[in-house]
């Protein structure tokens, strides 16, 4: 009886040996093709401005009045290869909206839109370069707060790219 356990343990290790393979020798191959997606510029690489005008009252800061248009043209080279378009603001976002971006003043903000809806920044948001979305850019303030006098204002990219 002994020999026949001696039989299935050599014929086990016979039978796994091609598994354990060396550290030396590689068993995987990775490969693929890189694409550069067509270029898209905004307003030919200009500064768009969104000017409120110089009598924003503080007291009439209410997230719909001073409301202003983010006028802009986009410009994107053919997508024959399918890539998704996407849309995107980058800026510092304030601590009490989602969708706004923090002026110099601490509790006064800038609230995005795009088609209506918040602009939530610092997130990609898939467009049609065909139809790109309306934005739209309103003074909000922080609820409770009282705003101070004085001049504001915020930067931000407004990004577009393909992925």
């Amino acid at each position: 009886m002994l020999i026949n356990l001696k039989k299935v343990c050599l014929t086990t290790l016979l039978v796994m040996s091609p598994l354990f393979v060396s550290a030396d020798e590689p068993n995987m191959k990775l490969f693929g093709t890189l694409l550069i997606p067509p270029p898209c510029v905004i307003e030919n690489n200009n500064l768009i401005e969104v000017y409120f005008g110089h009598n924003v009252g503080i007291h009439r800061v209410d997230g719909i009045n001073y409301t202003q248009p983010v006028n802009y043209k986009l410009k994107c080279d053919p997508n024959i290869k399918g890539w998704d378009l996407g849309l995107s603001i980058i800026g510092p976002k304030s601590q009490f909206d989602d969708a706004g971006l923090q002026t110099n003043i601490a509790d006064l903000a800038i609230h995005m839109t795009r088609n209506g809806e918040p602009f939530i920044l610092n997130e990609r948001f898939v467009i049609s370069p065909d139809k790109p979305p309306i934005i739209q850019a309103v003074p909000v303030k922080r609820p409770g707060s009282t705003l101070v006098e004085g001049p504001f204002e915020v930067t931000a990219t407004l990004l577009a790219e393909y992925q």
